[in-house]
């Protein structure tokens, strides 16, 4: 590794940490245009405007009254320089004190060139008014409203180095040691009227078109305008990453996605990305800027993570996989679960570990464990080994059949068209509406299975049934299910909620052992690509006894990689 580190930011959807606060007009700004100002809860004049990271347009010179910076500093003057100067009761700078009443001050030129500044917010609206949030008014359409979510990592990057102050009373904290390229791999933002190559930020090339939102960029914000990223985005986000990966110019990477969602995007490289670079998937509870945000101490302590190569083997190869470093601990991608938005709200799932170790308070990463199931290179479905085309189950002509489809392109990249459709079941007791189940338990499961079928697309179902057997307690929707096999869909049972036991074994369902649900299904995504559909049966009602042996076989293939991933 070189001295400096080179480092990957992969900007994804809806990422809080890439975030901010409304910008609402300052009452230095309202006063200076005769706007109304903005009160306290009891009607009083607000104390402080919130100071918001801009640049200065020209130089500019301060005077800084000496002793401000803590209210202590006093009390150890002698320990203390001359200050800079003196102003007079008429606000005039001297070098030499005039009068007792002078007041000691350090003079400072700021320059634009030294980065961002904490200032009032002077901005309005277009007709004069004060902003009060992100849209002209509540409820606006797109078009008025304001993007909060930055386009690309590197204007929240640049706010943690200029203004974050590390446990040294430092900054710099990601530039003094790392380099970063930054990609909008599915980026949280847009420029909905294209951006000039001139002005990128990012490692793309040309000028970027306009963009539009929920097909470009996806964010949550303006939450009435919130969209998240749909299926066939997951093969854009991937087939960016892979070139990223392949490069093989980095030491390691920085994944920011939202906290609901991170969880599983890191399973996901976790399964399919070849490489033996670390991985570090962050996400933050609050916005940059907004009180006690967590952001910027995430990504801060992941790259001091890629930086300590306690992840790295006597090769140099990652032997963690891909991990989320939350609140200083390295959790697993294949456990980690989110819990809830607040600290501490990552949770370990699966009750025999997934947490690998942690940063200590100076930033030494330490790493107790490492997991003993595949990951990154050693993947039995990473992208190397995901295939060109695979067999995929259809409804033809009143048949269930079998259609070799591609899922790549000529480059490798993977077809939007390829990413599975898994759904999610859940189950729970007292679910027959009377004695003795009645079929129409089971209508929605049917015309799912159906849909399923007439899109030519991989498919199959995830089970959440009891703990920890995955069992589900209506024998008419398992018997839609075990149709649905027969169909070539395969189904994973996981037990609801956060098992800590293993999901029972099984013929003809997949065991998906002490996996979540959400976790399974991004499994069974990758399983997919990687074997295909299941052999249908010609008659799924009643399969015959070499059908049942081919759906066997195929199965246990797919419960190999379940064992072991």
């Amino acid at each position: 590794m070189a001295d400096r580190l080179r480092i990957a930011h992969l900007a994804g959807p809806t990422a809080t940490i890439q975030n901010s606060p409304p910008l609402v007009t300052s009452n230095k700004a309202r006063r200076k245009y005769g706007l109304p100002l903005r009160n306290n809860r009891d009607g009083s004049e607000a104390r402080f405007d919130a100071l918001r990271a801009q640049r200065l347009a020209a130089p500019a010179k301060l005077y800084v009254e000496c002793f401000s910076a803590h209210p202590l500093e006093q009390d150890a003057a002698e320990l203390y320089g001359p200050p800079d100067g003196y102003l007079d009761a008429k606000g005039e700078f001297h070098r030499q004190r005039s009068s007792p009443q002078d007041k000691a001050v350090f003079e400072i030129e700021i320059q634009p060139e030294d980065g961002l500044y904490p200032l009032p917010y002077m901005a309005r609206k277009a007709d004069g008014e004060a902003w009060e949030g992100e849209c002209t008014a509540p409820g606006a359409p797109a078009s008025q409203a304001r993007q909060s979510f930055y386009p690309d990592g590197s204007r929240s990057f640049e706010e943690i180095d200029r203004l974050s102050v590390g446990a040294e009373g430092v900054a710099n904290l990601i530039s003094s040691f790392a380099d970063v390229d930054f990609f909008r791999v599915l980026p949280p933002a847009g420029y909905t009227k294209g951006l000039l190559a001139s002005r990128r930020t990012d490692m793309g090339e040309g000028d970027i078109a306009p963009e539009t939102r929920a097909k470009d960029f996806f964010a949550y914000r303006p939450y009435h305008l919130g969209e998240a990223p749909p299926r066939p985005a997951l093969a854009r986000l991937t087939n960016a990453a892979r070139r990223i990966f392949d490069s093989k110019i980095y030491d390691g990477a920085v994944y920011t996605q939202g906290s609901p969602q991170i969880e599983e995007m890191a399973y996901w490289f976790n399964l399919v990305i070849d490489t033996t670079i670390p991985i570090c998937g962050n996400a933050a509870q609050r916005p940059q800027g907004e009180i006690s945000h967590d952001g910027p101490k995430n990504i801060t302590d992941s790259i001091e993570y890629i930086a300590s190569r306690v992840w790295a083997d006597e090769q140099g190869r990652n032997r963690a996989g891909v991990i989320v470093l939350q609140e200083q601990r390295f959790f697993a991608a294949r456990e980690v679960m989110k819990v809830d938005a607040r600290p501490g709200g990552y949770v370990a799932t699966g009750g025999h570990g997934g947490i690998l170790g942690g940063m200590g308070y100076h930033g030494a990463a330490v790493l107790h464990y490492i997991p003993a199931l595949k990951h990154t290179y050693l993947s039995d479905v990473n992208l190397t080994n995901i295939p060109t085309s695979v067999a995929v189950a259809a409804r033809s002509d009143d048949a269930v059949k079998l259609n070799e489809t591609r899922i790549r392109e000529d480059n490798g990249d993977l077809l939007g068209s390829a990413i599975p459709s898994v759904a999610i079941v859940k189950d729970g007791g007292f679910f027959a509406e009377d004695y003795f189940d009645d079929p129409l338990v089971a209508a929605d499961l049917h015309a799912l299975v159906a849909r399923k079928l007439e899109t030519n697309r991989l498919a199959g179902f995830v089970i959440e049934g009891t703990v920890p057997y995955g069992k589900m307690t209506s024998s008419v929707r398992e018997a839609a299910l075990r149709k649905a096999i027969y169909c070539g869909m395969p189904v994973v049972r996981v037990g609801r909620g956060s098992p800590e036991g293993f999901a029972d074994p099984h013929e003809y369902f997949i065991s998906g052992s002490n996996l979540t649900a959400t976790k399974a299904r991004i499994l069974l995504m990758a399983c997919l690509l990687k074997l295909g559909s299941l052999p249908p049966a010609r008659n799924p009602d009643e399969p015959s006894s070499a059908e049942l042996a081919a759906t066997r076989k195929a199965v246990a293939a797919y419960q190999k990689i379940f064992d072991t991933h």
